[in-house]
């Protein structure tokens, strides 16, 4: 009896289905990954699963075809359809994790072995690794064909000082060492500062080369886990996935015969990753070196004694808004980077301080009809290369032009419009932020130059910069602000900056470090400043009478603070349409200032 079979896309985010998908894969010996698309295969008119697969991107994972489709030639059917799909969103390198059997079916679809593991094998259909490997091998003309020629992968999340010594080191036993970044984007930092970064903290290093990494090297594709840093059952086989795939491709391409690690004392899936590679590669006739890492006797009580510098430890510094903590474990070459991502950090704390009076946070979009809490990330996020951009700019040896500022202030500002369809969403932080990044990577500079001298950085010397730069801008016309100012006489974001944001050094700055250990420590900032600041958003909306009630409105909440007194704030400031956007503004540079100076 003939019997019509029909594939039917399954929504995992609805939980019947997953349940599903779920009893069916462990009852086929699998378990559901992270999927973005599955489809299953019914006959028609019934409702029972007969076959699955799903997609990551442009990778089919989670194959599986129960006993009743054994011999109907389903698979090839379902893959296709798999294939059709990814092809739809656009990708012309298709791969496959599937197990060791099902082999010939996947050769049949045109799909090459890339890799093996007892458990699990990885293939491909399209020339992806072909074209990764020939970009590969011209950059290994780079070095002399019989010289020795060694490999470091890392991911450099930020690029620290112990990454530079590991370089260093294993650049002394190879003839020429070539450094691979870890290209998926999951990390802290994005795949493209990962890789200037290593680029400039490996400038000098004349038998090194830094190459473009791939997802043929620890990637969502060949090793997931990594970046979830679980040690799991899937573990192993993903690792002994990501080694072959190197041994048989990678290290050819370069034509390298050692691989370089660094020793791994806490991280538990790093280290099993290194076990693994000792064990694997040289079977493959590739030399494995570990290289202890690096120790910092520390100069400062913050910071434990004889611990291995680690990108992880920079990254809690800075999540605790404290760059001078994190630049004691940094090369100066990825200074600027910090500094830019204290910056797109400051935006974020103010975005999150919930519940705030008439600005948008995670609750409410405050007085505002035009924006919310997605569309103001959308906005942080296009502005972060910007700010990159400014602190690069900052720390070079020569002072920066006003017009380089400006220029890259402009190209900012249109980023930021395109990214939130027209709506001003920081025009104003990113003045103050912008002025501030330049003065801080100045300063920074200035600092790592004369550090055996001993001089520190202070908001003195922050101020001293933010001057000098704002006195170089000429007065903004046909704006807003413009527009308050001549009318009621206030001082503007450029007054401010000139005189190198006095109030906020001597008074908003020294408040929040005093409540360093409040739990509302931004939100009574942010009440603090409103309570002082001649916010000339709030002028353009409303009027001088309004203003003074704010200030007068903040001052007494502060005295007798509360969330639901706060919440009662910004429902009162909905109603009227008060929106304290410079305010606002002044809080994320104050928590910038405060992450710089610490």
């Amino acid at each position: 009896m003939y019997t019509e079979y029909e594939i039917r896309q399954l929504p995992l985010t609805l939980r019947a289905y997953r349940q599903r998908v779920e009893r069916f894969l462990v009852d086929n010996s699998l378990r559901l990954d992270d999927v973005d698309y599955y489809a299953g295969v019914y006959a028609v008119g019934d409702d029972e699963l007969l076959a699955g697969g799903g997609l990551k991107g442009n990778v089919i994972k989670c194959i599986a075809v129960g006993n009743r489709l054994r011999d109907e030639g389903m698979s090839n059917r379902l893959v296709s359809h798999l294939i059709s799909r990814a092809h739809e969103q656009g990708f012309t390198t298709i791969r496959v994790f599937t197990k060791p059997d099902n082999l010939h079916i996947f050769e049949s679809l045109s799909f090459r072995l890339l890799a093996t593991s007892r458990k699990a094998i990885l293939m491909e259909t399209g020339d992806g690794l072909k074209r990764y490997c020939d970009h590969l091998s011209r950059s290994s003309f780079l070095a002399p064909r019989s010289s020795k020629k060694g490999v470091i992968v890392m991911n450099a999340n930020p690029f620290t000082r112990g990454h530079r010594y590991l370089i260093e080191q294993a650049a002394r036993q190879v003839d020429h060492l070539f450094v691979m970044a870890v290209k998926e984007d999951l990390s802290t930092f994005g795949y493209e500062e990962r890789l200037a970064m290593i680029q400039a903290g490996c400038r000098e290093l004349n038998n090194v080369s830094v190459v473009e990494g791939s997802d043929y090297a620890i990637s969502a594709t060949t090793f997931p886990t990594y970046f979830l840093k679980q040690l799991s059952d899937a573990s192993d086989t993903q690792m002994t996935l990501d080694l072959d795939l190197f041994a048989r491709h990678i290290a050819p391409a370069l034509q390298a015969s050692v691989r370089f690690v660094g020793s791994e004392p806490t991280d538990r899936l790093t280290r099993r990753y290194n076990e693994l590679m000792e064990q694997l590669l040289p079977e493959k006739g590739i030399e494995v070196k570990e290289i202890e890492r690096l120790l910092m006797p520390s100069e400062s009580d913050e910071i434990e004694q004889d611990t291995a510098i680690s990108a992880s430890a920079v990254r809690r510094f800075l999540n605790e808004g404290s760059l001078l903590k994190a630049a004691a474990l940094v090369p100066p070459t990825t200074l600027p980077y910090l500094i830019a991502h204290l910056a797109t950090q400051a935006l974020q704390t103010e975005l999150d301080t919930t519940p705030k009076p008439g600005l948008v946070d995670k609750h409410d979009n405050g007085a505002h009809r035009d924006m919310d809490y997605a569309l103001m990330l959308e906005s942080i996020r296009a502005l972060h290369p910007y700010f990159l951009k400014l602190s690069l700019l900052g720390f070079q040896d020569q002072q920066p032009e006003t017009e380089q500022i400006r220029t890259i202030g402009i190209e900012a500002e249109k980023a930021m419009l395109e990214a939130t369809r027209n709506v001003n969403t920081h025009k104003g932080a990113l003045f103050s932020l912008g002025l501030a990044v330049v003065a801080a990577a100045q300063m920074m500079k200035s600092v790592r130059k004369e550090e055996k001298r001993g001089k520190t950085p202070n908001v003195t010397s922050l101020q001293h910069i933010i001057k000098q730069l704002a006195c170089q801008f000429p007065k903004a016309e046909g704006t807003h602000g413009s527009s308050v100012i001549g009318k009621h006489l206030v001082k503007g974001a450029l007054a401010n900056a000139q005189q190198g944001y006095a109030q906020l050094a001597t008074d908003w700055l020294p408040y929040y470090q005093q409540l360093r250990y409040d739990e509302y420590q931004c939100h009574k900032t942010l009440l603090h400043i409103m309570s002082q600041l001649d916010d000339t958003n709030i002028y353009y909306r409303k009027d001088a009478m309004t203003v003074a009630r704010v200030k007068q409105q903040s001052e007494e909440l502060l005295a007798d603070f509360s969330v639901d007194k706060l919440s009662a704030m910004n429902e009162q400031f909905i109603d009227e349409n008060i929106s304290p956007g410079g305010s606002a503004d002044m809080l994320s540079l104050t928590v910038f200032i405060h992450s710089i100076l610490s």
